[in-house]
């Protein structure tokens, strides 16, 4: 063996877990909490749906707590737990939440394992779940590795009325190729390139750009991050159809979320 062959080897190879009682206890009795932050639309303000996010007392910081399942071995047991409370708690909305869409982030471990695609339509079909609701968010790191098997499981997926959205869009480098081989529904623009929106030339060209060929693509567009009735107005102008952020909300309960609906129906009406 050749030392990149020995190299490449050793990236595959799964890195040794340090065993964590306390987060394997959380995992196994699924004592974790999802919030909800919104999708707003730009131009209406209507909620048209909310992304999950775990939550835990053990690690308040979602993206410390994924970290530390990962060292645990425990990232996509975390991962599965937290789909599985937030398709089933979606189920049985009613009232201002009935009929809103749930977008679900799935690891790159996940998508990557066959498999999944499976698991994910049969949970739906268990709680009752409509997957015409749902949306899956994956990053372009789920696609390093196995290309052509992750976009199969995504057609799978989409064929059974899942849309599909590449989240972090224009934080990464490969992101472009990605938009013309996989089925995709949705990009979602990453939060870095809101930063200096209102007052940077450059960065509003490549916002700018980036809407208009999403828009060539028949693909909507959703950008994260957005804090700022400027960054609001220049995007709702350009054409991007929805927005999430602390302009709009932080991340909700349940109950928090159906009255943050109904206030948003309220002024519409």
């Amino acid at each position: 063996m050749n030392a990149h062959a020995a190299q490449a080897a050793n990236d595959r190879r799964a890195p040794i877990a340090v065993p964590d009682p306390l987060l394997e206890a959380v995992v196994e009795s699924g004592a974790i909490d999802v919030l909800y932050q919104p999708w707003i639309a730009l131009r209406s303000g209507q909620v048209v749906g909310a992304e999950a996010l775990v939550r835990s007392t053990l690690e308040p910081d979602a993206s410390l707590l994924f970290h530390r399942a990962r060292r645990a071995g425990l990232g996509e047991a975390l991962s599965r737990r937290a789909q599985s409370k937030a398709l089933a708690e979606a189920a049985h909305w009613s009232g201002p939440l009935d009929g809103l869409g749930l977008s679900l982030n799935i690891l790159p471990a996940e998508i990557a394992r066959e498999g999944h695609d499976d698991w994910l339509l049969a949970e739906m079909a268990r709680v009752g779940f409509e997957p015409a609701r749902l949306t899956v968010e994956i990053t372009e790191h789920a696609l390093l590795v196995g290309h052509d098997s992750v976009a199969d499981r995504l057609a799978r997926l989409r064929s059974a009325g899942v849309r599909i959205a590449l989240d972090d869009f224009g934080s990464g480098y490969a992101s472009l190729a990605y938009l013309t081989s996989l089925p995709l529904d949705m990009i979602k623009l990453d939060r870095s390139l809101v930063l200096g929106l209102v007052d940077g030339r450059r960065d509003r060209i490549v916002m700018r750009s980036m809407l208009r060929l999403a828009q060539d693509l028949d693909l909507l567009t959703l950008v994260e991050g957005v804090e700022e009735s400027g960054q609001q107005a220049l995007l709702a102008g350009w054409g991007c159809d929805l927005y999430q952020g602390f302009l709009g909300s932080a991340a909700l309960d349940e109950a928090a979320l159906a009255a943050f609906v109904a206030a948003a129906k309220a002024r519409a009406a």
